[in-house]
């Protein structure tokens, strides 16, 4: 049984409210990648588009890579996941306020998104804006499997109570 979704499905879930996971390589000593959680925009058939602090670690790594992977789950029962890795095809150093507005309110109630967008006014001249074209893609989504346990007649389990010369408690 195959958990890979389609290239239609993988994009329909990447463009679905999800905080993603961006790592991207290490130039460091020990070659560590970067992995971190960050707010994305995506369309289907589009760029995968992030915020950054224009000095951060992120920003950097991604300038010294040209690319980055992103990993967006869904953490309820059906598990599901979509990864994209990819070039860098710009790193614009201004945040289009329209843009960074949408990307609030993809993620926050208008009230909060609103309160966020004027809290941080100034992520609009610190951030830059960085876009990476998908070129690989993994998924999997575990519905298959957890319709068939749904369905699956339910199972007895025997319990066995400790004897009395048996140890409680943390060994």
């Amino acid at each position: 049984m195959s958990f890979s979704m389609t290239r239609a499905a993988c994009e329909r879930f990447l463009a679905g409210v999800h905080v993603g996971v961006l790592s991207v390589a290490g130039a460091e000593p020990d070659g560590a990648p970067l992995s971190v959680p960050i707010w994305y925009s995506y369309r289907p058939g589009g760029l995968v588009t992030v915020l950054t602090g224009r000095e951060s670690v992120k920003a950097r790594r991604i300038r010294a890579a040209r690319r980055f992977t992103l990993c967006a789950q869904q953490e309820e029962t059906p598990c599901r996941y979509v990864s994209v890795s990819g070039p860098v095809v710009a790193i614009e150093d201004a945040v289009d306020p329209a843009e960074r507005a949408a990307l609030a309110h993809h993620y926050l109630p208008p009230a909060t998104a609103a309160a966020y967008l004027v809290a941080t006014a100034e992520q609009l001249t610190a951030d830059v804006t960085v876009r990476m074209r998908p070129e690989r893609w993994l998924s999997a989504d575990f519905s298959a499997i957890a319709d068939q346990l749904r369905s699956a007649p339910p199972t007895t389990v025997e319990r066995v109570s400790p004897r009395p010369s048996d140890p409680v408690g943390p060994a």
